[in-house]
């Protein structure tokens, strides 16, 4: 038996079948048997599933986020008159305690309630998410979220009007709906190599505009009929999809005998070549490997010693680093602070839109959530050309930048002419979509995924999450920061509300200024694609 690399003690290895999700024992029995050429592909249905799983699961993470900024019209009793005469008997406008003249404060409580804890959460969520398995830790995750976003929507079946209780469900839906980031974006990270990942990511990260639609569009179908099912309905979509992954998910790809890109490729023929082994043999087999990578050892410094930097190089494995030593990868705190003030902007438009569109127009509650889904729109065409120009060039910062100085303008344009007419409002909100959500889909995916597997990690793939957690754990704190302020100062005229944002995005834009520099010192010196050094 090989001794274990850096001097730890070796665990008993144990039956690693076993580990593999029942549905995944499932496929690969029947594709042994019925589909041998698809069995031989199963690298890529494996990368395929983890693609589409972890699409799906933060799909719904933010379409039970979208509820509340849809609802917020009715729960505050802004009814017209027709609309009042259209209700049946025993319902009225709003719905107390957020009927009554402090209604907008009330809403910044509960948007702050969530934000607040989902940011301050993340951080622990992202050194839990690197120490246990992300199957059981992403299917919790959603199950719970799942349970917290129905038990808002029951509050009105249940004639509940604590406003504690809401704040409770708020706090406690920000405690598990921190388990979906970190986890998806580890999972991609494990899976998918370096090649085209701006662009991979750029289109995965269209989930989060999908799920923001899919939920102001079915909280629209319910808000003016019943606002429950806003939340009942999401709430059971998202824990359905939590229990899919538990049964589909591989968080590792050694478990079912696959091998990162930085596996040499003389091992990956060697196992690959045994195609007429059972799954379960060569699973078995890969434990060995396992049970040597994840031996214990003493707690190492991100400079490892020369023989576990080159035992981490071969496998892309090492210890969990702490969320200090994170901060000393070049860019973290740059990109961090960015994302404060992009996200601040970005979350500000995902909870106040449809309100803010249904105050500066005549269009009802349903129809302001159903326009208000083109800002995710041109999200998602952002996020894709941003990933895009990232892998062609490599200068992440100065595309951040760009956009950013581009969506300055824009947002004063929305505010001066977007009430003019839907036509304008249309393609004014896929042009402040397109420039608002391209940095802040950049850097949580792509950017943060770079900096997670940094040179300075010497292969320590398991820096991920932390890194991905302290980014995004950043960011979600502008994001409570931009919807309490915007509650706030919309008292004193909406048009101060779109001023804040463009000073935040102002903001973000210098904060990436020394990047920028060094990127096109790198350019100079070397007129090739770049990364972040």
């Amino acid at each position: 038996m090989r001794p274990p690399l850096g001097g730890g003690r070796t665990r008993k290895m144990s039956n690693n079948y076993n580990d593999i999700p029942f549905g995944i024992r499932i496929v690969q029995k029947l594709s042994r048997q019925c589909c041998p050429r698809l069995h031989a592909r199963r690298d890529l249905l494996y990368k395929v599933s983890i693609f589409v799983l972890t699409f799906l699961a933060y799909a719904c993470y933010h379409m039970c986020r979208k509820p509340i900024s849809v609802v917020k019209s009715v729960l505050q009793g802004n009814c017209s008159s027709a609309q009042a005469a259209q209700l049946h008997e025993g319902q009225d406008c709003g719905y107390a305690p957020f009927d009554g003249p402090d209604a907008t404060k009330l809403f910044g409580m509960l948007d702050s309630a969530f934000l607040f804890t989902y940011a301050i959460a993340m951080f622990a969520s992202g050194f839990v998410a690197e120490r246990v398995s992300l199957r059981y830790f992403l299917s919790m995750g959603m199950i719970l979220t799942g349970v917290f976003t129905y038990m808002f929507g029951i509050a009105r079946t249940s004639n509940i009007h604590s406003l504690w209780y809401f704040i409770l469900i708020q706090i406690c839906a920000g405690i598990f709906q921190t388990t979906g980031w970190p986890g998806v974006v580890t999972l991609v990270g494990r899976w998918f190599g370096r090649s085209k990942r701006g662009l991979i990511f750029g289109i995965w990260n269209s989930h989060t505009s999908i799920g923001n639609i899919l939920g102001t569009l079915i909280a629209a179908h319910y808000v003016e009929s019943d606002w429950a099912m806003s939340f009942v309905v999401p709430g059971i979509i998202i824990g359905a999809i939590g229990f899919l992954l538990f049964l589909f998910l591989v968080d590792q790809p050694e478990i079912v005998g696959c091998y990162p890109d930085s596996v040499p490729h003389e091992r990956r023929v060697t196992n690959d070549s045994d195609e007429e082994h059972d799954d379960e043999e060569q699973v078995r087999h890969n434990a060995a490997e396992i049970s040597y990578r994840s031996a214990p050892t003493e707690r190492t410094p991100i400079l490892a010693s020369s023989h576990s930097q080159s035992h981490q190089r071969e496998h892309g494995s090492g210890r969990p680093i702490s969320l200090i030593d994170a901060l000393y990868i070049p860019g973290v705190v740059e990109f961090s602070l960015c994302l404060f003030f992009t996200k601040l902007v970005s979350y500000t438009f995902m909870y106040w839109l449809p309100l803010y569109i249904q105050s500066s127009s005549t269009l009802g509650p349903t129809l302001s959530a159903d326009l208000s889904t083109l800002f995710d729109v041109g999200g998602i065409f952002g996020a894709i050309a941003a990933g895009y120009i990232s892998d062609l060039t490599g200068m992440s910062a100065t595309i951040c930048t760009g956009m950013l100085f581009i969506a300055s303008p824009i947002l004063l344009m929305y505010q001066q002419y977007g009430a003019l007419s839907v036509s304008i409002s249309v393609l004014l909100l896929i042009v402040v979509g397109i420039f608002v959500n391209g940095p802040y889909a950049l850097i949580t995916t792509s950017v943060s995924a770079e900096l997670g597997q940094h040179s300075s990690l010497e292969g320590n793939a398991n820096a991920l999450a932390t890194v991905t957690a302290i980014i995004d754990g950043t960011g979600s704190i502008g994001a409570a920061v931009g919807p309490l302020l915007a509650g706030l100062i919309s008292t004193t005229g909406w048009q101060n509300v779109f001023h804040m944002l463009i000073i935040a995005d102002i903001i973000a834009m210098l904060l990436l200024g020394r990047l920028v520099v060094k990127e096109f010192a790198s350019l100079r010196r070397s007129p090739t694609r770049i990364r972040i050094e």
